[in-house]
């Protein structure tokens, strides 16, 4: 048999051979002898130095020392060297030696050391049998040297081992650890018999593995032969149905765990919990959580990381508090899972009375509970103090960087993010698919599409275009850096798109004025079987309301009522802003006179949608309701409001809630809060207040103030002013054609014709086209849209001939028309 499987010994021996030392056999026979008792039980504690006590009285007395069992105590004791040597002194002619031997450094984690004792055995001639193949196996299942494996197992194949139990299933843990469950499954299937151990290594093979039709498929499998699940077969299959989302084969689950007696079982019980909790059943989760006799710590971390998870905060803050009351003390797992609960309340006090618990009750701060606590602070803008926590660690990781990174983005400071992903690169830390999608908005904010661009380089370089998460942010970058068409290419290029990816493109394209493709890739989306969610449905509202489409808004409205959509606060307040839009008030107030809850988004939806209209009255009664109702105003609350004092002319009451807004709230103005008093100033002809107005702003402010400015000049005919202006306008944005064709016309008005054709000569030297503005009308639910001596229309001549009938019957009661810009005289015809 030696001499037949002599190949096969070399090609092992060449693949696993390590530049360990080889060590001097010898074969000098000892008689064995009686050893003390003591020496003889595995559950007697020993150490080294008892160990050698006993060995050097046994050479003093004279008795031979190489017997098994000394060398069974040195190899319990974790002493290799001692070992070895003794070993040397016994017969090697004996597998039973040498499978005490390699047994003996598996247990001790000398994988490397048993497989070369297993080669050494081979290279001495002695047969393995079937009781080496299984800590050889497991050695090479440690190591993950699956290769080294099925060399192995072709000599087990060979000797006729392949169905002992015990060394077909230390094969079977080796492919399934490593994921070659196809080869684990062909000698599943050949083994005669099958204990419960193994149908769970199989089955949490393909879980590992995410095959879980092929899970189930095993699961059902050993239901039909007699072997009975464990608690370990229910807590695999069970989290197949919490992953998958699976709830009503978690429930049938359920009653089979009750008739077999397992339902009090710690394990299975959690597993439970975790799986309803997944599934968004909360209630049946509860009702579980309830019956269990005692709740071990893990019960209570699965119960309130659900009720996070779920989004029910306030459950949450009340089973942990109950948690502490009855005396169950939480571990850093409980306050990292905790902890998101307190970031969506909002509550920064609760947020350092959790810290000030972790700091007295000496919780050790992991990356994960530090990372969580970071979250909470940068959430509830108390930036300094997220600062000194990380500042204070010793250790960082990519968790940490990553929070603080998205936390200086969603806090405005930019900057600072950037600079810690500097540091990440300086410090060779590897950005993972999180910290890229994080820092591509601070990008964005900065409108750095370079930046923006080297990090898409380094997205693609790295393996991560494909996903979602990462791809919707590079999606944003560029639509927000004003490159819709790059938005479109990433967009395209993506293999797997979820809701995130559409929601990306469709508010991209909601934003960046082209409302008709936000539609069209929103019916796409319904087309591929993506669920829509409220951010889809916000989107599409949206860019129905700039179109607008006020059919196609009414139909997603249909769609909200049919699906669970309707209650959504922001999807609700969309429909809000789509009705007041497409110019029906009403109805605007009859979605937000149902919502069951109102926040501040709700509040001030139906505030601007009055605003717009010129409804001031309404729309200050709104907001003294708003603060009746206890609903704290925010900027954008201020912004609707100055806004329309605006439209109805009312300039002290502007002045007065702008006053407000920063004395009494203490909300800091923004950029487009100056470039609403700009044009609230302008509108009233204030056109000097106006100018201090942006004179004392503590930014530079942007083309959007300027050119607020410049639009008000162009009404009262201030050309000086609206050349201070122009001068900003054509350094901040130089090719929007609108700047220059307002001050041509202001120009054109007080007749500087000089300075009309130095403006137009301008545009010719910049290249910049003016892009026509048009007009549309929906009529039977079709959007008809107009550019000025537009002939592309199908009914165009009938149009035509309709407005020249128009006009002349408007001549007939007196009107007389007016040329929109005064001629250059050199152009008159005579």
């Amino acid at each position: 048999m030696y001499l037949k499987n002599l190949s096969l010994v070399c090609k092992l021996y060449r693949l696993i051979i390590t530049p360990l030392k080889c060590f001097h056999t010898n074969s000098h026979h000892i008689p064995a002898f009686q050893l003390p008792p003591f020496l003889q039980s595995s559950s007697i504690a020993l150490n080294l130095h008892q160990g050698k006590q006993v060995h050097a009285q046994l050479i003093l007395n004279g008795i031979t020392t190489a017997n098994p069992l000394l060398l069974a105590m040195y190899l319990r004791v974790g002493s290799f060297t001692d070992a070895k040597n003794l070993f040397y002194r016994m017969d090697l002619g004996c597998i039973k030696r040498w499978n005490l031997m390699i047994r003996g450094l598996v247990k001790m984690g000398s994988f490397h050391f048993a497989l070369m004792f297993y080669f050494k055995l081979l290279g001495c001639g002695v047969s393995p049998d079937n009781f080496t193949f299984p800590s050889v196996v497991k050695a090479c299942s440690a190591l993950n040297n699956v290769r080294c494996g099925t060399l192995i197992h072709e000599l087990i194949m060979l000797m006729g081992f392949e169905v002992n139990v015990f060394v077909g299933s230390s094969l079977i843990n080796l492919y399934v650890e490593n994921g070659y469950t196809s080869l684990a499954r062909n000698l599943f299937d050949k083994l005669p018999v099958r204990d419960c151990v193994l149908w769970n290594v199989m089955l949490n093979g393909y879980v590992k593995l995410a095959e879980l039709d092929k899970a189930i498929e095993i699961f059902e499998e050993m239901r039909k032969g007699d072997t009975k699940p464990n608690e370990v077969t229910f807590a695999a299959i069970l989290s197949v149905c919490g992953s998958d989302g699976m709830v009503n084969f978690g429930t049938q689950l359920h009653g089979l765990v009750v008739s077999c007696g397992l339902d009090s079982n710690s394990v299975v019980a959690n597993t439970l919990l975790s799986m309803y909790s997944k599934c968004g059943w909360l209630s049946d989760g509860r009702k579980l959580f309830d019956m269990i006799p005692q709740a071990d710590l893990v019960s209570w971390n699965g119960m309130i990381s659900g009720y996070v998870q779920n989004g029910f905060m306030e459950d949450a803050l009340c089973l942990f508090s109950e948690m502490i009351s009855s005396g169950v003390k939480p571990d850093s797992i409980t306050l990292s899972s905790f902890l998101p609960a307190v970031t969506g309340l909002g509550s920064l006090r609760k947020g350092r009375e959790i810290h000030g618990y972790i700091l007295r009750h000496g919780i050790p701060l992991d990356v994960f509970l530090k990372s969580a606590l970071l979250d909470v602070y940068l959430k509830c803008r108390a930036v300094d103090t997220a600062r000194n926590i990380y500042n204070q660690s010793t250790k960082f990781d990519i968790v940490m960087c990553t929070a603080m990174i998205s936390g200086y983005v969603l806090n405005g400071l930019s900057n600072d993010a950037l600079e810690i992903f500097r540091w990440l690169l300086k410090e060779k830390i590897r950005p993972n698919a999180v910290t890229l999608a994080s820092v591509l908005p601070a990008c964005t904010d900065l409108a750095a599409i370079q930046m923006g661009k080297e990090l898409h380089a380094s997205v693609i370089k790295n393996g991560l275009a494909d996903r979602c998460h990462v791809g919707s942010a590079v999606i944003d970058m560029y639509a927000k850096c004003g490159r819709l068409d790059l938005a479109h290419c990433v967009f395209r290029r993506l293999t797997e798109r979820d809701s995130i990816c559409w929601n990306s493109m469709i508010t991209s394209c909601s934003q960046n004025g082209k409302p008709e493709e936000a539609i069209n890739l929103f019916r796409q989306m319904g087309r591929t079987g993506t669920k829509y969610d409220c951010v889809s449905i916000s989107a599409a509202l949206s860019a129905s309301a700039n179109l607008p489409a006020l059919h196609f808004g009414k139909e997603i409205h249909g769609f909200m009522i049919k699906s669970s959509l309707f209650s959504d606060l922001f999807a609700e307040s969309a429909l809000i802003d789509m009705y007041a839009k497409c110019g029906n008030l009403d109805l605007a107030q009859h979605v937000f006179d149902m919502m069951e809850l109102k926040n501040e988004v709700s509040w001030n939806s139906i505030i601007a949608a009055y605003g717009n209209h010129g409804h001031l009255k309404d729309c200050l009664a709104l907001f003294d309701k708003m603060l009746k109702n206890k609903i704290q105003p925010d900027h954008v609350t201020f912004l609707a409001i100055i806004s329309a004092c605006g439209h109805a002319g009312k300039v002290n009451d502007g002045v007065h809630h702008f006053k407000s807004m920063v004395e009494e709230y203490g909300i800091p103005p923004r950029m487009e809060h100056y470039a609403c008093m700009v044009d609230l100033l302008g509108r009233a002809g204030r056109l000097d207040e106006a100018f201090k107005a942006i004179q004392s702003m503590p930014f530079s402010p942007d083309a959007g103030v300027w050119g607020t400015l410049l639009g008000a000049c162009r009404n009262q005919g201030n050309v000086e002013l609206a050349e201070v202006a122009s001068r900003h306008l054509f350094y901040l944005d130089p090719q929007n054609s609108g700047y220059y064709v307002l001050l041509s016309n202001l120009l054109a008005d007080a007749g500087h014709w000089r300075s009309v054709l130095k403006v137009r000569s301008l545009m010719k030297e910049r290249g910049v086209q003016k892009v026509p503005g048009y007009s549309w009308i929906e009529v039977n639910n079709t959007t008809h849209m107009f550019v000025a001596a537009d002939g592309s229309h199908p009914q165009s001549k009938h149009i035509y001939s309709l407005l020249k009938t128009l006009l002349l019957e408007l001549k007939r009661e007196g009107y007389v028309p007016q040329l929109y810009l005064r001629m250059n005289p050199k152009e008159r015809v005579s």
